[in-house]
């Protein structure tokens, strides 16, 4: 569970759409192929059968072809992948009009051979499989001559029974497979049949040349991550590993760390929603640092603390061709950010750097803002929030905002900015050309603040989104907002967590209290 949870704001997941939006879109493509329009007046209509049958299938492609993108892009909102979902469909549509009626055969060739190379098996309800159903629903997999090249079991638990319908298939296919996503394919199982399962699966695909492998939310433990050494030792090209949610303690890491022996061209690695702590930190570091074409690092919520984290950045100090850096929710305090700061420093190529809730407080933060200004000259994200930063370190980040033209999306909520520093940063963001959003909600931001911040966003015309929420904003101060943003409201983020009252009420408080002990310092007679 992540600590902060119930403070943080959430973004909204456009994908994966629901299966009634799913069902919504087949009957709809089944409307186009059955009813009058420019198209089937050229090409012809199809009968209802035929073209249910085809809007089926043109669905579950698209689907299966945004849903693989989706998942190289897993902290996104999924808009790209809906996108993609919607032009595969229209696309697919196209070509089955073009074709005609009477043409099932020839267009189910069409539309599944650009994509056979997937075979997924987790749409549906989460779900036991065994024997019986493993033998019926790997199927096509036996079929000759087939080319899939990946395989996704996620989301259905397999017995023993299942998995020993699998085992040969698996083993059959290994040398054509180049991703494979285990992730939560044991729920529910007994430790041992869960263990067994997973010694199955790493035996049939051991020696398989894999560039992607996801093992992800199957609580793993040092017990599950070593039934899997066969199949992790014999890696030697893995470009991408998720081990996400695995309850990975030290010891599992420090498996992890003797498993894994080649990460020469390991890119993308992903350690989410562990309990590594400081000494499994050490552990991965040690992978980390035999990792020099890592470019996607992700290690939040793992509680690693500033031991662990001073080990870990100083290996990141290795991956220089880092894109995308992720370790929200730990720790780290001021020592680890600082020594996180003198490997960003040698980073060029950064684009986002997620750093929320690290405990770095002025002087970490303003190491980090500081080295990133001076390296990562594309950086375009970058998350701050809920690190006791206070307006001391608003002049370090005014300057980074400054010299980062490519920055989009800038996240410093959850601190203690204050007015003070929330001028500062207006003025910085005044003279940017590309940044979209902002957030610097819960700040203790008043009136006078959230003005200048205002006035600074609306006369951009890209700017998207500007977050001021759960500050101290004056109903004046909101009516005023209110009117800047008249002709652009959606510009302006929700406010109903604001406290208008706020920082009146603290000092009174502090006032009143004053007042009442200068009072009985006057009176007070020292015999």
């Amino acid at each position: 569970m992540e600590p902060n949870s119930q403070q943080r704001s959430f973004s909204i997941k456009l994908w994966p759409p629901s299966q009634n939006t799913r069902q919504t879109l087949v009957e709809r493509m089944t409307n186009n192929l059955t009813t009058k329009s420019l198209f089937t007046q050229k090409y012809g209509t199809l009968d209802r059968e035929e073209a249910e049958e085809n809007a089926k299938r043109i669905e579950d492609v698209a689907f299966a072809t945004a849903n693989l993108h989706y998942e190289k892009e897993p902290d996104g909102d999924g808009g790209s992948a809906v996108q993609l979902y919607a032009k595969e469909c229209s696309k697919l549509l196209l070509d089955v009009l073009k074709r005609g009626p009477g043409r099932k055969e020839d267009e189910s060739a069409h539309t599944t051979t650009p994509h056979e190379s997937v075979f997924d098996i987790s749409k549906g309800k989460r779900a036991f499989i065994e024997a019986e159903e493993a033998q019926e629903l790997l199927s096509p997999l036996k079929d000759p001559g087939n080319s899939f090249t990946k395989i996704c079991f996620s989301n259905r638990s397999f017995g023993i029974g299942a998995a020993q319908v699998a085992e040969p298939i698996l083993t059959s296919l290994k040398d054509q497979l180049r991703e494979v996503d285990l992730s939560d394919f044991i729920a529910g199982r007994p430790e041992a049949e869960a263990l067994d399962v997973m010694k199955i699966f790493s035996s049939a695909l051991e020696g398989s040349v894999l560039k992607s492998l996801n093992l992800s939310d199957n609580a793993l433990g040092e017990k599950g991550v070593r039934a899997f050494g066969a199949l992790l030792k014999s890696q030697k090209c893995l470009e991408e590993l998720y081990l996400m949610n695995d309850g990975i303690s030290k010891e599992a890491a420090t498996a992890v760390c003797e498993l894994i022996p080649f990460t020469e061209k390991l890119k993308v690695l992903h350690f989410h929603n562990n309990m590594t702590g400081d000494e499994g930190a050490q552990a991965i570091a040690e992978v980390v640092k035999r990792s020099p074409s890592l470019e996607d690092f992700r290690c939040s919520s793992t509680r690693i603390g500033s031991e662990g984290g001073v080990a870990l950045c100083d290996a990141l100090g290795n991956c220089t061709h880092l894109k995308k850096l992720d370790l929200r929710d730990n720790m780290l305090g001021t020592e680890g950010g600082v020594s996180l700061s003198k490997a960003l420093s040698k980073h060029t190529e950064l684009r986002e750097v997620y750093l929320s809730y690290l405990n770095l407080a002025d002087d970490g933060a303003i190491a980090i803002v500081d080295a990133l200004k001076e390296s990562a000259p594309q950086l375009e994200v970058l998350e701050l929030s809920g690190n006791d930063i206070t307006a001391d370190a608003a002049p370090a980040i005014a300057a980074f905002i400054s010299a980062k033209q490519f920055l989009s999306k800038l996240n410093l909520s959850e601190n203690e900015l204050k007015d003070e520093g929330a001028n500062l940063i207006s003025k910085a963001i005044e003279g940017h050309g590309l940044l979209k959003e902002v957030d610097i909600s819960a700040n203790q931001i008043t009136r006078n603040g959230a003005h200048q911040l205002a006035v600074t966003v609306v006369q951009k015309a890209d700017f998207k989104l500007l977050n001021i929420n759960g500050n101290f904003i004056s109903e004046e101060g909101i009516e005023e907002l209110t009117e800047i943003f008249k002709s652009s409201p959606d510009m302006l983020g929700p406010l109903d967590e604001n406290d208008p009252d706020g920082e009146d009420i603290d000092e009174e408080s502090e006032g009143g209290d004053a007042d009442e002990l200068e009072s009985k310092m006057k009176n007070l007679v020292v015999d």
